[in-house]
This record gives structure tokens, C-alpha cells and sequence, in this order.
């Protein structure tokens, strides 16, 4: 198969609209890195019927990385992860409630044989980052972006 660069290889999904302005930065970065994405809304509490299919057919779209974006009881991450082969990382989004603490434990408390990795409450530019750093396991192009990036980094 080959590499085709304007296919989606990410999938970002988030359980609300009100999640969009923090994943704008995960956007951001991965328009950065020249990869493309899609983005799903739909949540795993009130539309699981969607995001079992938009989950299930992933990668017969080409996603090779799923990011999930979710607040409160966020499940969305855990739910995306039992329907798909595809490494899932999870964004917990901060709450007014809890700060955010409460989505961060709902996803990284996840039952063993389902696991999703985890950035930091509202870390949606690191999700980028690891998403392209998976990418470059199995692509040359995708690893190259991490060696410069960190680069530029070091040199900043």
C-alpha cells in the first residue's frame, strides 16, 4: 500500500462540541506536520451507535492513530479503543468541575486487554506529537518530522 500523504491517517474524535477550541491545537500540529486527519463529534454516552461505526471503520479509511477528546465521565477513548485495532490516545479535557482530574482518571483507569495511552488534562498538541511519533514507526517521512521537530526544538 502507499503512503498517501493527503489521506487522513489520524482520526480525532470528541464527545462534544465544546472540545473543539482545546483540539484546535491538535489540528494545528498535525497541519504542521503535513498529516492528515479527520475529525469526528460524536459522544460515547449519547450517540454510541455513531461512534461504534465511526470506531469500527477506521482503518478501512486509512487511520492509522485515533485521538479521543473527552470531559466528565470520558469514556469516548476507552469505547473507541474496544472497537478498533488502531493505537488510541486520549485527551482528557478539564472540567469545571474537577479540573479535569475526572476525565483524566476515567481514562487512564482502563480494564486490562483495552488499553488507550494518555496525555496530559487538555495536552491536545502532545496527542499530535505521539500520533506522528506512531506514525514514523512504520514511515520514514513521518519519523523524519519528530528528528526535526525535536531539532528545532533544542535549537529554540
Amino acid at each position: 500500500m502507499s503512503h498517501e500523504t493527503n489521506a487522513p491517517q489520524v482520526g480525532i474524535i470528541m464527545g462534544s462540541e465544546s472540545d473543539m477550541p482545546v483540539m484546535e491545537a491538535c489540528m494545528a500540529q498535525l497541519d504542521e506536520f503535513g498529516v492528515a486527519y479527520e475529525v469526528k463529534i460524536a459522544s460515547a454516552h449519547r450517540k454510541p451507535a455513531e461512534v461504534h461505526e465511526w470506531a469500527s471503520t477506521a482503518h478501512e479509511r486509512g487511520i492509522k492513530v485515533i485521538v479521543a477528546a473527552a470531559g466528565k465521565a470520558a469514556h469516548l477513548g476507552g469505547v473507541v479503543a474496544a472497537y478498533t485495532p488502531n493505537p488510541v490516545i486520549c485527551v482528557p479535557m478539564k472540567t469545571s468541575d474537577l479540573g479535569g482530574l475526572d476525565s483524566l482518571l476515567s481514562m487512564v483507569q482502563m480494564p486490562s486487554g483495552v488499553p488507550v495511552a494518555c496525555v496530559a488534562i487538555n495536552g491536545a498538541k502532545n496527542a499530535a506529537i505521539l500520533a506522528v511519533q506512531i506514525l514514523g514507526t512504520g514511515n520514514d517521512d513521518d519519523r523524519e518530522k519528530i528528528v526535526q521537530f525535536k531539532r528545532e526544538m533544542a535549537e529554540a
